[in-house]
């Protein structure tokens, strides 16, 4: 038994690493051009990068309006249009602050309610690369009749000479590929609840 108990922590180790070291070159990869939608959704927390992309492919016209997710309540609309260097107007007009997500759950939980207030189906996600996948998986369990295009913002953390070479930078990626894991084990259930639940009865 403690030999198969051994093998087996062996297999799911080196599952593990072959997984992550998947995961962490493909959110490398550079984002294609989103095609134009019907809204674009930039997430808080990481860099600021991910709400200036937000702006400008709103300024693009890649979307008719924008949502900021997980805005700090204490964070006035003023300030933030001022730190994103964007025109008063264009907020009023075509700018929604959401301030009720506090992790990237919750941003699919806020991204979901606007969505379906403003009847969008076609959304174009903005966030850094390495958090892409757990936000567009998030998003995908809370807003599955949508279609989300994934526009990542390239990270250091994502360039293989840093992650390769330094502990911290690995770490980080590798918490993050781990909370991913939580998320598709979660939807792995949930289909499976799904399934069980649809299954036909039969005879008694």
């Amino acid at each position: 038994m403690r030999v198969v108990l051994f093998w087996a922590a062996i297999i799911a180790l080196v599952a593990f690493v072959a997984g992550f070291w998947s995961f962490a070159e493909n959110v490398r990869r550079e984002p294609q051009e989103p095609a134009h939608a019907q809204a674009i959704v930039a997430l808080t927390g990481g860099s600021l990068d991910r709400l200036t992309t937000g702006v400008r492919l709103l300024e693009e016209q890649k979307g008719q309006r924008l949502l900021i997710s997980g805005v700090n309540r204490v964070v006035t609309d003023a300030e933030l249009y001022d730190a994103l260097n964007v025109d008063p107007a264009i907020g009023e007009c075509c700018i929604d602050v959401g301030r009720s997500a506090e992790d990237t759950l919750g941003n699919a939980s806020e991204t979901a309610a606007w969505a379906r207030e403003h009847r969008y189906t076609d959304i174009i996600l903005v966030t850094d690369d390495y958090h892409m996948p757990r936000s567009q998986a998030e998003l995908e369990v809370a807003l599955p009749e949508a279609n989300i295009h994934p526009y990542p913002v390239r990270t250091r953390w994502t360039d293989p000479a840093l992650w390769r070479s330094d502990l911290g930078a690995a770490s980080r990626l590798g918490a993050e590929y781990v909370k991913y894991l939580v998320i598709r084990g979660r939807e792995a259930l949930i289909g499976l609840g799904e399934s069980q639940t649809e299954a036909p009865q039969g005879d008694a």
